[in-house]
């Protein structure tokens, strides 16, 4: 979702770094990004971990989580990403089923996509955080996505945009491309696992309909 179907990053790096900050930890914006697609509550235990050297409480993690999806809500409204819904269209055209596997646990995020991408997304084809228990980059949600498509590992394409998403991919067992909306190096994709690395959505659409063409030869 964050990073894939809306320009919302940079919202979600500041909130990090405000949120945290009030609490006595510190999470610079550039960080948000390397955590990008973990569970908001794993992503505070870890910095918590190694800021203040012990193992925080479910509770605590989760006061934290909540200050940070309050900065957020008052942050301007992300836009869609451009190119997204197109693409969505033509994958639905051809016979994709799109699962949304994100490790938000936002609700007014999760309702504002199925508002935004009505058609086009369903919350039955949908995998959050309060869906499973270890979050990207564990294969875990992808895993989940999997079966609620009903197909297998060989029948499925991920499309991230951070590197423990595309971790998660790939060890899911799924063919895994990586499109860098973000401020990260594309070595950084590839490192991780990413089988194909497009500059933006306008690309993969690009490389889809090749894709399409070729099948039909």
């Amino acid at each position: 979702m964050d990073g894939v179907l809306y320009d919302s990053m940079p919202n979600h790096a500041y909130a990090w770094e405000h949120s945290t900050e009030k609490f006595g930890l510190k999470m610079t914006q550039a960080e948000a990004y390397q955590f990008e697609g973990m569970r908001g509550v794993e992503t505070i235990k870890i910095i918590a971990q190694r800021q203040w050297g012990r193992l925080i409480s479910d509770a605590e993690s989760q006061e934290i989580y909540d200050e940070k999806s309050a900065i957020y809500a008052s942050r301007p409204e992300a836009r869609i990403m451009p190119g997204v819904m197109d693409l969505q269209r033509q994958m639905k055209a051809d016979g994709a089923k799109i699962v949304v596997v994100t490790g938000s646990g936002q609700r007014s995020l999760l309702q504002r996509l199925l508002r935004d991408f009505d058609g086009l997304v369903s919350r039955e084809l949908m995998v959050t955080s309060f869906d499973v228990k270890r979050g990207k980059p564990q294969p875990d949600p992808y895993l989940m996505g999997l079966q609620k498509a009903g197909v297998a590992a060989d029948e499925a394409m991920v499309v991230e945009n951070a590197p423990l998403g595309v971790r998660a991919g790939k060890a899911a067992g799924i063919f895994t491309v990586a499109v860098n909306t973000g401020p990260l190096p594309d070595q950084e994709l590839w490192d991780a696992g990413a089988d194909l690395v497009f500059p933006d959505m306008f690309k993969l659409h690009e490389w889809w309909n090749n894709q399409r063409k070729q099948a039909n030869v």
